[in-house]
């Protein structure tokens, strides 16, 4: 086997054993969470002792923690993510049906966080004067600035201000949910844009001052086949890492905008389920938001060895 081969396998059983993991801790925090799944069931009302022991025996309640924790990882592995305490619906269903506001929140603040926040960095870092003392003030800001204040700020000015935007609601069709995700997106992808610009502009200013690339301007070598070969190249380790990492923070960030704007996403869904005490809704998403975090750090672990083979973030070189 390669090289690369032997590294992706290294990291597919990482992989494995970190959702083996999660899914364990996830469902031991659900289970020693307050609240009791029968008194949700029943609305705290009284029940005779034999409808009381067939409630308990349904939902396993009063097996041993590994061997409903066991059932529980079996029917995950199956593709059943249990039913809802509140509507007896199947949870596939219910996030299903809410997964594509999410994806489409998420993947937009993406685009925006990806773009702006490169672009401000890169021309921070190679325009010094007047243009990086602004885009440094205005990225400062916007780390300062928490999503749930930004969305109040675009909601007041942009929706029901100037009447740009629609204040709430997903849309109809999918241009128009873009439409309605504008402003969303944007909240969710201010300070993380901030963020990505400061260290792309740090990254830069880094090669720039190293020997290897002072050598090559020197010799006359045009300044832009410099930056192109030598500084981004280089840079990109770094950015990629703040990018990736920035990205799969969006996924716990969009319950806070979703719930600000009124959208029917999972986010939301999972802040609506936590109030109502509905633990098996409670553990796929906790679970889903987990793997996808895990999930985007292996990806970007691999780019590393895309960008550079000599770097191994398993720990060797």
């Amino acid at each position: 086997m390669s090289e690369l081969g032997k590294f992706l396998a290294r990291k597919l059983i990482g992989l494995v054993l970190t959702l083996f993991a999660a899914s364990f801790v996830v469902f031991g925090a659900t289970s020693l969470a307050p609240g009791d799944p029968i008194a949700v069931l029943t609305g705290g009302r009284p029940v005779a002792p034999d409808t009381l022991a067939s409630l308990r025996a349904h939902y396993h309640l009063d097996d041993p923690f590994l061997s409903r924790y066991w059932q529980w990882l079996t029917d995950l592995l199956h593709g059943d993510l249990g039913r809802s305490i509140i509507n007896g619906q199947d949870v596939v269903d219910l996030i299903g049906s809410r997964m594509q506001t999410t994806v489409l929140l998420v993947g937009y603040a993406t685009l925006l966080i990806l773009t702006a926040g490169i672009t401000l960095g890169l021309v921070a870092a190679l325009r010094k004067g007047p243009i990086d003392k602004a885009i440094m003030l205005v990225t400062t800001a916007g780390m300062a600035v928490p999503s749930f204040l930004t969305a109040i700020v675009l909601i007041i000015v942009f929706a029901t201000g100037l009447g740009w935007f629609p204040v709430f609601g997903p849309g109809d069709g999918l241009a128009d949910e873009l439409w309605h995700l504008t402003l969303p997106a944007i909240a969710l992808a201010v300070s993380a844009t901030a963020l990505v610009a400061r260290l792309t502009r740090a990254a830069i200013r880094e090669e720039l001052g190293k020997e290897h690339v002072e050598t090559a301007v020197s010799r006359g070598i045009p300044r832009r086949l410099v930056i192109r070969r030598h500084v981004l190249r280089n840079a990109l380790v770094p950015i990629t890492t703040v990018s990736g990492l920035t990205v799969a923070g969006l996924v716990v960030g969009s319950l806070v905008v979703e719930r600000a704007f009124t959208l029917n996403g999972v986010g939301a869904f999972l802040i609506e389920s936590v109030a109502k005490s509905d633990f098996p809704v409670i553990q796929a998403i906790v679970l889903l938001f987990v793997a996808t975090f895990v999930i985007l750090n292996t990806v970007v672990d691999v780019l590393y060895r895309l960008i550079d083979s000599r770097i191994d973030p398993g720990g060797r070189t």
